[in-house]
């Protein structure tokens, strides 16, 4: 049998060829297009097979709401000072406020988030800030804008004897100037600040030296640095028989002197005070075992140049104090000189291992 087809056969097959086509188009309609006329192919679709056609689900999703950004990392804004005063209400932020949004308020912004079980990411979303303005008041201009420290207790600068200076012009403060902020000029600055109808805080912020500048006259030299008159202190005639072989550091509490010894000889006599009954000076035989050129008491944060330590925290040094108010005042514990020029000298003869002698 020939298995070459009759053209009556081929033109069936094309016709069949073309209904399977539209038939297999009608299948594939998109979503949005008009469903096809005939009810068998549409009948033939599933809601399956119509969702995958489509390219997916079909099932209306709303896609998640993102949170909107208030302040981030680099802004510089009035809102960012406000930010940095609410979170200071609260303990997390204790830098001045600046309007500046750095790695600070950053640090600031995170703590905070954490405490109140917040998404912690350093930066402010709507979330972050309506928690914060929930619970933290407007902030007041001082809050804001708070006061700067200018000077302050246990400083040691120029600045400070310049305010000692223009505080003796309207004499609240009577002893020479020294340059350290201690408690007599603590005393001198709540003095003025009391007259002045500033706060008396006893520490200098920005606008008790503008009122103090602005009623006094920049200061002379001799204002600051008004000459001192140290007398010449008579050597020791009866020195301890310890102090008269080797190198030695003589300390008469009976004379308040300090003899600067060597084999014997006396190369050099300053006057001396001593610790307070609370905070008495040791006796005895000990050794000179360091020095300390621009020592700084980190216990009681108060200068001590020329340190010769002898005995634990009990040094030999230089006291402004006691250069600017004599035997009024009394030390820690310390041997103190005023003559600044002496013991400079003395610093640099004086070696570790030297004797120290401390006696009645």
């Amino acid at each position: 049998m020939s298995s070459r087809r009759s053209p009556r056969g081929k033109l069936l097959s094309a016709v069949a060829a073309l209904a399977a086509g539209a038939l297999l188009v009608t299948g594939c309609t998109a979503q949005g297009q008009e469903a096809p006329a005939d009810p068998v192919a549409s009948d033939e679709a599933t809601p399956d097979d119509n969702a995958d056609d489509a390219g997916g689900d079909t099932d209306d999703e709303e896609p998640a709401e993102v949170e909107e950004i208030l302040l981030e990392f680099g802004d510089e804004s009035e809102q960012v000072r406000e930010l940095q005063a609410r979170l200071t209400q609260l303990g997390h932020f204790t830098a001045q406020p600046t309007g500046y949004y750095g790695d600070v308020t950053v640090g600031a912004v995170s703590e905070y988030q954490r405490e109140r079980d917040l998404e912690v990411s350093g930066t402010v979303f709507e979330s972050t800030w309506a928690a914060l303005t929930g619970e933290t008041s407007d902030p007041t201009q001082d809050e804001l804008f708070p006061r700067q420290q200018v000077m302050g207790y246990g400083d040691n600068t120029d600045q400070v004897r310049e305010l000692q200076a223009r505080l003796a012009q309207l004499g609240h403060f009577t002893e020479n100037p020294t340059g350290y902020y201690g408690d007599v000029t603590a005393a001198a600055v709540r003095a003025f600040q009391t007259a002045a109808g500033i706060e008396a805080s006893g520490t200098v912020f920005d606008d008790t030296w503008d009122a103090l500048t602005g009623q006094t006259g920049q200061p002379t030299e001799d204002e600051m640095y008004p000459p001192l008159e140290v007398p010449e202190v008579e050597p020791e005639s009866d020195l301890d028989e310890r102090c008269l072989t080797g190198r030695v550091l003589c300390v008469s509490k009976t004379s308040n002197t300090l003899s600067w010894v060597v084999d014997g000889d006396v190369r050099m006599t300053l006057d001396v005070r001593f610790g307070a009954e609370e905070t008495p000076t040791r006796e005895g035989e000990f050794e000179l075992y360091w020095k300390s050129r621009h020592h700084h008491s980190t216990l009681y944060d108060s200068p001590m140049p020329y340190a010769m330590f002898f005995d634990g925290g009990q040094a030999v040094h230089y006291s402004e104090d006691f250069a600017a108010n004599g035997y009024n005042g009394a030390s820690h514990g310390c041997v103190n000189v005023r003559d600044e020029a002496g013991i400079a000298t003395l610093f640099d003869e004086a070696r570790e291992g030297d004797k120290v002698v401390v006696y009645w």
